[in-house]
């Protein structure tokens, strides 16, 4: 089973910068993206054979996830959680035979780490809802965590430290979710992997120049760890400013 998640910084540009030719050259079985920037009807494309699910934010063009996929879920669920967690269509979970599917788009800290806060207590309350779908079956988490969670995940760790993103509260809170029966399965694979990013900012010519972060992640059950095949980075796919990343799991 083949599945990719994307950052796409808006469908209806992505769209536009070759989406479609993506999709029919990877061939996922399940397609999680992060941050649509839109509503169901606002744009119009073919992808026959999969079932889409949505789940947009309450402020127009801000925010927004979606599942794509071939094997029809047993069950879907957009957000979770309290009230606080439900007007910003950040999570789908989509439920299938031998696994929950979380898509995930983790809220920024923003500037001056003034959203910290608010992210602290989605950072608690989601590995909670993680861990009662654990215990009922394991769980492919996946999407832009908004955090890069060692130094070998960003080009410049001294000079970002404390900046948004790579806070020492967010990545102690990615280390606490991994010590709660959780996988970071490229890093796993990847232990010693330098240069491996997912994120580049558009200023600076940040890609070039490879100065990015790595911040999309695909994270398992520990036991569903053993039925990886391999866990990748396409950092080769433009049309955003994130890259797709991609799980492969044994049937």
């Amino acid at each position: 089973m083949k599945l990719v998640s994307w950052n796409v910084n808006g469908l209806r540009a992505c769209l536009g910068k070759g989406f479609l030719d993506f999709v029919a050259q990877e061939d996922p079985d399940v397609i999680c993206l992060q941050e649509t920037k839109m509503q169901p009807e606002q744009a119009d494309f073919e992808l026959p054979g999969y079932s889409r699910f949505w789940n947009s934010a309450d402020k127009k063009g801000y925010s927004g996830t979606a599942v794509f996929t071939r094997q029809k879920p047993l069950s879907v669920v957009c957000d979770f959680g309290s009230e606080e967690h439900r007007h910003e269509g950040r999570v789908i979970t989509a439920e299938y035979p031998a696994f929950y599917l979380v898509c995930c788009y983790t809220p920024n800290s923003q500037d001056g780490l003034k959203r910290l806060p608010y992210r602290m207590q989605w950072e608690d309350d989601l590995r909670d809802y993680l861990c009662q779908l654990d215990a009922v079956k394991p769980v492919v988490y996946c999407g832009d965590l908004n955090v890069a969670h060692e130094e070998i995940d960003i080009k410049n760790p001294k000079s970002n430290r404390q900046n948004p993103g790579f806070s020492d509260a967010e990545r102690a809170k990615m280390t606490d979710l991994l010590s709660s029966g959780f996988v970071d399965t490229f890093r796993r694979l990847n232990p010693d992997t330098t240069g491996a990013y997912s994120w580049w900012s558009y200023r600076f010519h940040a890609r070039e120049n490879n100065a990015g972060w790595r911040i999309d992640y695909f994270i398992v059950s520990e036991r569903l760890f053993k039925y990886v095949s391999d866990s990748k980075i396409l950092a080769d796919v433009t049309g955003s400013d994130h890259c797709p990343v991609e799980l492969l799991l044994q049937a």
